[in-house]
């Protein structure tokens, strides 16, 4: 899938991977798209509900070689 940018969060304990996605997803434009990748398990409940909650929009989540991936569109 296309993204706009990719933030490695690999290896970050929580609540970094929220705080390193939301500084990332500053830096892009509305309607536009971030591929994060993250270890951290608690990721699978705390990045879609961090996305909602500022109307951002999951567009895809997956895991591979126990790395989540998750792709959001920015609000």
């Amino acid at each position: 899938m296309y993204s706009t940018k990719l933030l490695d969060a690999k290896g970050l304990a929580c609540p970094m991977p929220i705080v390193r996605t939301k500084k990332a997803i500053d830096t892009i434009e509305p309607g536009e798209i971030l591929e994060v990748h993250v270890t951290d398990k608690g990721a699978v409940a705390d990045i879609p509900a961090w996305a909602a909650s500022g109307g951002h929009t999951i567009i895809e989540q997956k895991e591979e070689d126990d790395v989540l991936k998750f792709w959001i569109q920015k609000a």
